[in-house]
């Protein structure tokens, strides 16, 4: 079976506010790598070497950061969405692009550790008409939501106030293309948006297979702060320690990535930590579960669990960030000026804590 990829990567990013103000949700990074590049890997190793990509109002950025899709051995194909209307109209869209092949519809915002190889060997293996990932979850009622008996989907629904079950629907789907006829079938929802729930519903009321599969290891949605930052922790505990930059009168504990033209100088550096390429970082406490993106400069400040977007600055912190995310460009500076004051230049939607 020729499978082609079709990633999601059209929506707004409205929880990620305000670094998707200026960025892409899908490109902003997770261990220095966009989180949009995780999910092309997943179906290059899978095999799946045609991908589509929706896009939006960001698609001039997504089309600059992933290319034709030649450094992934894949061939990327750009589909225009003329607003985020659902992912079932996300399907509708790439009908032309999709043909009579099956798919997998993979949510360009979403990480899954253990990939998608498997889960396609299974779908071309069992031949349902479609296979959907559930993961056990403690608020079913922010998610769609499968009702399961007999290894069969029986009922799916959107953010249910009196869920059936903890199963949520994984942003990860495969599908024949008998989809597109119950796409085409539905009503928008209360919400306006063609739900994706609701076409699997339809296969499921016209008597296709629609087979489940429970995700045992770790899945994250990275659209909200916490996830980000809880995506960044699982994927930095994963790495292995590879310093390619200079390192001068400095101490490194655990893993910890240096990457080319990086330069750290009378440093504690405690990992799982990766420092981005030609980011200078001198005279700092860098802790655990941070990630520095390249060309930065951070001088003088304490650092823990933090995502660090390009080319920022952090200079002369007194006290120790942490949980935190910044954007690209951003210059955090403590000023001698007197008398002393707090100065902010700060965007729409953003937050500050200060202690």
């Amino acid at each position: 079976m020729n499978l082609k990829g079709l990633i999601l990567s059209g929506g707004t990013g409205s929880r990620l506010r305000p670094i998707t103000h200026t960025s892409a949700k899908q490109l902003v990074p997770v261990a220095n790598k966009p989180v949009l590049f995780y999910g092309i890997e997943s179906l290059r190793d899978a095999g799946i070497t045609d991908i589509g990509i929706i896009v939006g109002d960001t698609a001039a950025e997504i089309e600059a950061a992933v290319g034709d899709g030649s450094r992934w051995g894949v061939k990327i194909t750009y589909i225009p969405q003329e607003a985020p209307l659902g992912l079932a109209h996300a399907v509708i869209t790439a009908e032309d692009y999709l043909g009579d092949s099956s798919f997998v519809m993979y949510l360009g915002d979403n990480l899954l550790r253990d990939g998608i190889s498997d889960l396609v060997e299974k779908f071309v293996k069992n031949g349902p008409d479609a296979l959907i990932l559930l993961q056990e979850v403690p608020n079913p009622e922010a998610y769609g939501v499968a009702e399961v008996k007999d290894g069969q989907v029986v009922q799916l629904v959107e953010k249910p106030t009196e869920p059936k079950s903890n199963l949520a629907l994984v942003g990860i789907y495969m599908f024949t293309p008998a989809i597109h006829e119950c796409t085409n079938a539905i009503k928008p929802s209360s919400r306006g948006e063609l739900e994706i729930t609701d076409a699997i519903q339809c296969l499921i009321d016209r008597g296709k297979r629609v087979e489940p599969h429970v995700v045992n290891g770790w899945w994250k949605d990275t659209g909200k702060l916490e996830d980000m930052l809880e995506a960044n922790r699982l994927i930095l505990d994963a790495l292995d320690t590879d310093i390619r930059g200079d390192v001068e009168d400095s101490e490194i504990h655990g893993r910890v990535v240096i990457e080319d033209g990086a330069k750290v100088s009378g440093c504690t550096i405690r990992g799982p930590v990766i420092i981005g390429e030609r980011t200078v970082v001198h005279d700092c406490y860098i802790g655990p579960y941070t990630s520095v993106y390249s060309d930065c400069e951070i001088r003088n400040s304490e650092i823990e669990h933090s995502i660090i977007l390009e080319q920022s600055q952090v200079l002369d912190l007194r006290g120790r960030m942490e949980g935190s995310l910044i954007g690209k460009n951003v210059r955090i500076v403590r000023l001698d000026q007197k008398p002393k004051a707090y100065r902010f230049m700060v965007g729409d939607n953003s937050w500050i804590g200060i202690v």
